[in-house]
């Protein structure tokens, strides 16, 4: 999946927030969403915008930008 047909950012929109293309809703939203217990069923649901594919993307690239993190446990 290239990320760039789904996911995008611009300093103009959100802040910079990464964004589905062509949306307003932020990757971080789906994933608290999802954290919170919210199926695909109800995300596309409540967002209309939104297809699996655009959740599948944001999952993903979480996934790339953790996967470049150093992270601390303490």
């Amino acid at each position: 999946m290239d990320l760039k047909e789904r996911i995008t950012t611009d300093p103009e929109i959100l802040l910079g927030k990464p964004v589905i293309r062509g949306t307003r809703i932020t990757v971080e939203t789906i994933l608290r969403k999802l954290a919170e217990g919210a199926t695909f069923d109800e995300l596309l649901e409540a967002y209309p915008s939104l297809s699996r594919e655009d959740i599948l993307a944001a999952l993903a690239y979480s996934a790339e930008v953790l996967a470049g993190e150093e992270l601390i446990v303490s």
